[in-house]
């Protein structure tokens, strides 16, 4: 779950501390697709609220203090999505001292998440029903689910379909065999956030375009992966994801980054997608997330009245996949791998 900046601005302040937001003013050219698909228009109705959590599992600290998400509040006093929030904090979320096997497990979990939320996916199945099974399996596991309450986010998982690239509300629409559906997944447990997320494919029927939209979208994030270690500038990720996005025709959603992630949910570093001139190096101990957004058409967005679904500007659809990952001494290592492969 990560948070927005303005397109290809780069920040002067060394932990990304000032952000930039801006709103295409012209009308966009709309998307022609050879196949049909399902485009996401508008919110869909919610019956639900926030789901409990069980008093005994631990809450993250914007849920215990009122004043810890201050920074990223608008005068209304209602979160603005469109500002990227990235605490000051004193070790900028370098995890050279932190608690290394509870970051782990928290990531593992995340992951086990995903994967179980991944076999909920199918035609009739609603997401705010993805929803509901996502939060039981999150707490019967004694984590509490990260995005539940962010910020005033109203579900514990995000669910964006088709041209809905982040952030979706789970809702009662019910899935369409072709459809897409990115998940993303972020659980709190023993104190750390563990953050990851897949687009999945409903049914058999998924067309030629969409199919190569979600490999190459991982791909993306693979060879963004294998260019991670120590003394690398951050802008080697934003390269390799936009060289594979370029080779393949596709378009890189710039103003969606991946962030710093551990003891809080987003803070520095941020990692940009696109090509950049951000020189800051990795180093050995950082733990961030990476997970590019890609577009078979427009890589801008517009906002829904709820503040958080955001969409393609064109109707294209989106892919996205992201890991959580640690900068060790050898290179990289991916926190969020599945079990099968640990």
């Amino acid at each position: 779950m990560e948070r927005i900046l303005s397109t290809r601005r780069l920040v002067n302040s060394r932990w990304c501390q000032r952000f930039f937001f801006t709103r295409r003013k012209r009308s966009p050219k709309p998307f022609h697709s050879k196949y049909e698909y399902n485009v996401i228009k508008k919110a869909a109705e919610v019956t639900s609220g926030p789901k409990s959590v069980p008093e005994h599992i631990e809450r993250p600290p914007y849920i215990t203090d009122p004043s810890y998400s201050s920074p990223a509040m608008v005068n209304t006093g209602r979160f603005d999505p469109t500002l990227l929030f990235c605490l000051d904090d004193e070790d900028h979320c370098e995890k050279k001292d932190h608690n290394l096997k509870s970051m782990r497990t928290a990531c593992l979990l995340a992951r086990d998440v995903l994967d179980y939320a991944g076999t909920l996916v199918s035609s009739g199945t609603t997401t705010e029903e993805i929803d509901e099974c996502v939060h039981k399996y999150i707490v019967d596991h004694n984590a509490y689910p990260s995005p539940l309450q962010y910020a005033m986010f109203p579900k514990s998982v995000c669910t964006s379909v088709n041209n809905v690239i982040v952030h979706g509300i789970p809702d009662l629409r019910p899935l369409e065999d072709g459809d897409i559906i990115k998940i993303d997944v972020s659980v709190y447990l023993n104190g750390y956030h563990g953050d990851n997320c897949a687009t999945f494919v409903v049914g058999d029927s998924v067309d030629e375009d969409a199919e190569k939209l979600v490999t190459v979208t991982a791909s993306a994030l693979d060879e963004a992966i294998a260019v991670c270690g120590p003394n690398v500038p951050f802008n080697a990720i934003g390269s390799a994801i936009e060289a594979v996005a370029d080779a393949n025709g596709l378009t890189v959603c710039t103003d969606w980054i991946g962030h710093g992630v551990g003891k809080h949910f987003h803070c520095p570093p941020c990692v940009y997608h696109h090509r950049n001139n951000y020189t800051e190096a990795m180093q050995v101990g950082q733990v961030f997330t990476i997970e590019p957004c890609l577009s078979l058409g427009s890589g801008d967005h517009f906002l829904l009245p709820d503040q958080w679904t955001a969409l393609t500007e064109d109707s294209s659809r989106a892919a996205q996949f992201e890991h959580t990952l640690l900068i060790t001494d050898m290179g990289a290592e991916v926190l969020t791998v599945p079990s099968s492969t640990t």
